[in-house]
């Protein structure tokens, strides 16, 4: 494994960790604070198991990126580095678009930590085998 490689493995695994640790409060903090808030509103029952869903399927959503991502980074393939990139994008995208909608707080900040992690995990990769040197050299012909 090259310099990059041994940096970029730990990276990306942080990420991961800091993803799942970030969806795990988020379904606990949900079941804990949040529906029970939603019980106790004037909201249609419908609306509020549909919030109870989103709540669910959100951090089911950053469990399986970080599954993904994990995956990927443990493999060594040449699409590695898109993967990890196109889920660490994917992440910093949720996390923007989470601040702008509800403004900052700590489970924005958490997953942008992790997209950021992903990110800079992902660009560190270096691929396996590059795409040319698989190409089969002609002989010569004299």
């Amino acid at each position: 494994m090259t310099n990059p490689n041994r940096l970029a493995r730990p990276l990306t695994l942080a990420g991961c960790a800091v993803l799942v640790i970030s969806a795990v409060l988020h379904v606990f903090g949900g079941i804990k604070v949040g529906f029970p808030a939603l019980a106790a509103s004037n909201l249609s029952p419908a609306v509020q198991s549909a919030f109870q869903v989103v709540f669910v399927s959100l951090g089911w959503h950053w469990i399986m990126t970080a599954v993904v991502t994990a995956l990927a980074s443990a493999v060594q393939t040449r699409l590695r580095n898109a993967i990890v990139l196109f889920c660490g994008a994917a992440v910093l995208l949720e996390a923007l678009a989470g601040a702008w909608a509800m403004g900052w707080f700590i489970g924005n900040e958490m997953i942008g930590a992790a997209a950021i992690l992903l990110l800079c995990g992902g660009l560190l990769f270096r691929s396996a085998t590059p795409v040319l040197a698989r190409v089969p050299q002609t002989a010569q012909r004299s």
